[in-house]
């Protein structure tokens, strides 16, 4: 049973939407005012909020403002009840992030397909997608029927790269998003002196450059096949409308952002702080953790030394120096540029 909270300072108002709500098998929550809305959103974590706008103390804005800028409520759908239809109005609510506005007064009919239609909308966001070309085209497809994005294309193309061919280039200006259905691919960053750096480790179901579409810049780094490839090319305006047209994807994509710029201010404090030994371990780790399936218990990839010393951030002879320990430890074997390791566990305890 879907759980609504109501945050509405009209006695009489409140108690008949709870009532059309649980006759409609809601469960509701409801709140006088709007810091009791807030507490009780943050207590309870209801799946869809309905609050007046005007209210005494905290009014309707104060209230999405406070909850918005909560991980634990930021996601949840929120609905406005105003008197009011000026553009004003709405236009600041959607700048905070409301998901929809229903105007008093309001039938019975109007208020259930409203709220039918954010909860719908907010599984979908839920659901976890397949990271495959089916799978994308399910998550753009659900996007489009939620958001009347008409103009999505259904069927994105999709474009093969060989070993070490180049996706797109540092500098380079952005005109697609990029989504990985086969193969991997790694981004680097080059510096004046010609040494690369390899800033990530890409499988399928990653996506390429939302970074640089998100800010409306070039790309900071550059993108190669470090295998045969397949990626899926999303125009980029097509991407800008599920940003700027669907609030809760847009999260989505900035979560996925902060998650990435976490990870790599935690790998230039390695660079910085660990040993030589231990940031080749965790280079190895990270390799496991990115690009090992279910399937045997040792992870065996093949990677040329110079690709390998870009991650750990030193020059390959020091990295064939770890490795030669690494096997005489017995956790790892070597076969040409193929590494397979034994022993992750003792890899992972080692870079801690």
């Amino acid at each position: 049973m879907k759980k609504i909270l109501i945050i509405e300072d009209n006695n009489d108002m409140r108690e008949n939407i709870a009532e059309i709500l649980e006759l409609a098998q809601y469960e509701v929550v409801t709140a006088p005012n709007g810091k009791e809305g807030v507490r009780l959103a943050q207590e309870t974590n209801p799946d869809l909020i309905i609050c007046d706008i005007m209210m005494p103390e905290l009014d309707g804005y104060g209230v999405l403002h406070i909850l918005g800028n909560d991980t634990k409520t930021s996601m949840i759908p929120f609905i406005f009840l105003t008197a009011k239809a000026e553009k004003g109005d709405f236009r600041k609510g959607m700048g905070l992030g409301a998901d929809d506005y229903i105007t008093k007064p309001f039938d019975d009919t109007e208020l259930l397909e409203a709220i039918e239609i954010r909860l719908k909308k907010s599984e979908f966001l839920k659901k976890e997608f397949q990271p495959t070309g089916d799978g994308l085209q399910d998550f753009l497809s659900g996007a489009r029927g939620l958001e009347e994005l008409k103009k999505l294309s259904t069927e994105n193309k999709i474009k093969r790269f060989k070993k070490k061919d180049t996706i797109f280039h540092e500098q380079d200006y952005p005109r697609s998003l990029y989504f990985i259905t086969k193969g991997k691919v790694k981004t680097l960053k080059g510096n004046e002196e010609g040494k690369e750096y390899i800033t990530g480790l890409h499988n399928e179901g990653d996506f390429l450059g939302y970074e640089a579409l998100l800010q409306g810049a070039t790309y900071s780094e550059s993108a190669v096949a470090l295998e045969d490839a397949e990626l899926s090319i999303i125009p980029a305006e097509d991407f800008n409308s599920l940003i700027y047209k669907n609030r809760d994807v847009a999260d989505k994509f900035i979560k996925l952002l902060s998650h990435d710029l976490k990870e790599k201010q935690e790998r230039l404090l390695k660079l910085a702080y660990n040993s030589i030994r231990k940031r080749v371990a965790d280079a190895l780790v990270m390799l496991y953790e990115r690009y090992k399936k279910d399937g045997p218990a040792n992870f065996s990839m093949a990677i040329p030394r110079d690709d390998l010393a870009s991650i750990v951030g030193t020059a390959p002879e020091s990295v064939i120096r770890a490795l030669s320990d690494f096997k005489s430890e017995k956790l790892v074997e070597i076969s040409g540029s193929n590494i397979t390791i034994l022993n992750a566990d003792k890899l992972k305890a080692m870079k801690n």
